[in-house]
């Protein structure tokens, strides 16, 4: 049921009364403080983000936010952009409703902000709508969370970011080595496991690294190798294991996140028998 300060907001939204935006954007964040409205405390104010990341503050929150978040290039596969968002911590001061045509939905309540939540939408069910709770100290108040945008097919579980606790086939190895944010070969120094964040940490040791998209992996002194961690839900119940194995997944609010990941050998003989059947979507430097 929504509240006389809410219906109020969506009477300014339904007759187009939306207040000039006061804040600093680079088209990928957002940064602003609701002390621009203290003398009009039921303004709604447009933010534009164009990026396929960033994040968004908004400082002592009062009123409400709109925010239209769209992709920095034309694409054909729009209808299946999937929005993230992933509030930081203490993340507080405001609900996140989706709103499409007027109406609202409930997408993440202020107290129901857990550590490392990821909330996730389908781009074609609206933009995002920020309403500031009733405060009586506004002062230490802040409302901030991180953004992605997803390219995912119909079908596929929007609240997944990393690949589903099971092995993958063939074809989708031989996929994820050609699409995948990282792909090393390497061996597992330890796992450790957060009940709290519910993830396992996965550390590992790089012999080959074929690709990564951003330095998840570092070289260390005069060493060939290099060290990282890899993330995973810990329902997947990650256990330390002997041997090589090909890592390969993608990046997500700058944590490397587990996809596809079967032992070397495995990967060797799958990634040979396509060759010879000339089905392979890519090629890669094997042993």
């Amino acid at each position: 049921m929504l509240t006389p300060f809410l219906t109020d907001l969506m009477a300014v939204l339904l007759f187009c009364r939306v207040a000039a935006s006061q804040y600093s954007s680079d088209q990928c964040s957002w940064r602003g403080s609701g002390l621009t409205h203290e003398s009009h405390t039921r303004d709604v104010e447009q933010v534009y983000l164009r990026c396929s990341e960033g994040n968004l503050e908004w400082l002592y929150p009062t009123g409400a936010l709109i925010v239209n978040l769209r992709p920095n290039t034309l694409t054909a596969a729009y209808k299946y952009l999937t929005v993230c968002i992933k509030p930081l911590k203490d993340s507080k001061g405001a609900n996140i409703y989706l709103e499409k045509s007027g109406d609202l939905k409930l997408l993440i309540q202020e107290q129901d902000n857990s550590p490392n939540q990821v909330y996730c939408f389908g781009m074609e069910e609206g933009s995002l709508f920020i309403e500031a709770t009733l405060q009586q100290d506004i002062s230490r108040k802040i409302t901030a969370f991180q953004y992605e945008l997803v390219n995912q097919r119909p079908g596929s579980d929007l609240h997944t970011l990393s690949a589903p606790c099971r092995p993958c086939s063939d074809t989708e190895i031989l996929l994820a080595v050609c699409t995948s944010d990282f792909v090393a070969r390497g061996t597992i120094r330890g796992v450790t496991h957060d009940s709290e964040l519910q993830e396992s940490t996965i550390g590992v040791s790089v012999s080959k690294l074929y690709r990564q998209k951003s330095k998840i992996f570092r070289a260390t002194g005069k060493s060939r190798r290099w060290l990282g961690q890899i993330r995973t839900p810990l329902e997947c119940g990650v256990n330390p294991g002997n041997g090589d194995f090909l890592f390969t997944g993608s990046m997500h609010f700058g944590e490397a996140r587990l996809g596809c990941a079967p032992r070397y050998k495995d990967f060797q003989r799958i990634y040979k028998e396509a060759r010879d059947k000339g089905q392979n979507p890519c090629e890669i430097e094997i042993d």
